[in-house]
This record gives C-alpha cells, structure tokens and sequence, in this order.
C-alpha cells in the first residue's frame, strides 16, 4: 500500500483526492507548514502538494521536504500558470500537474511514482 501525502487548503479537493486514493494509506495538510511536520512524521511515498497555500507556500514546503529527505517524491498541482509550475520544478518537484486534475493523469503518475 503506498503511503500518500496530500496537501491541499481547498477541503473539497481534498476530500475528492481522498476518495479517488482510497486504497492507498494517505495523510492531508492544508497549509504548508502542517506538511512538512507530517512529512517528517510519515514519510509517506509521494506527495501531492498544491502550490498556493496559507502559512508556507507548497514551493518553500517542497524546499523544506527535500532538506529532510533529498529523494521525496512531490508532486505539485497549481491552478495558476506556468510560471509557478517552473518554479516547483526548480524547488525539486519531480512533476507538475494543472487544475482541474484528470483522474487518468493524477492515476499515471501515482503509478509512475509508486514503481520508482
């Protein structure tokens, strides 16, 4: 079973993550600060980390993740444009992913990342 970090402020996407991921063991933070603490707590397998959140940004979370455990597998998710998504990519997220998610795209790189 693998062990999915979902960060995420929005509760209602959350939830949808949670329900699409449900076969997996799966931990949720909805701001950047409470990720990082559950990362160190957990270490889940991959996380799912929305860029824009309160407290810490999912770029500085995903710095801070990546200080702590240099191969985590993050995946960022933004509404916003391309810019912010280079900017995850440059903080170490292996992939980026547009809202709205796609459930076979968000499926592919869950199993992407599950076999690596």
């Amino acid at each position: 079973m693998t062990r999915i970090l979902i960060v995420e402020d929005y509760k209602d996407l959350s939830e949808f993550y949670q329900e699409f991921l449900e076969e997996d063991t799966l931990f949720t933070a909805s701001d950047g600060e409470e990720a990082v603490e559950l990362y160190k707590q957990n270490r889940p397998d991959i996380v799912l980390m929305d860029l824009k959140l309160p407290k810490k940004s999912g770029i500085d979370a995903t710095k801070d993740i990546l200080k702590i455990d240099p191969k985590a597998k993050i995946i960022a998710i933004t509404a916003y444009g391309s810019t912010i998504g280079s900017k995850a990519l440059e903080a170490g997220a292996k992939e980026v992913l547009r809202k709205p998610v796609r459930f076979n795209e968000l499926k592919d790189i869950i199993e992407k990342y599950k076999s690596i």
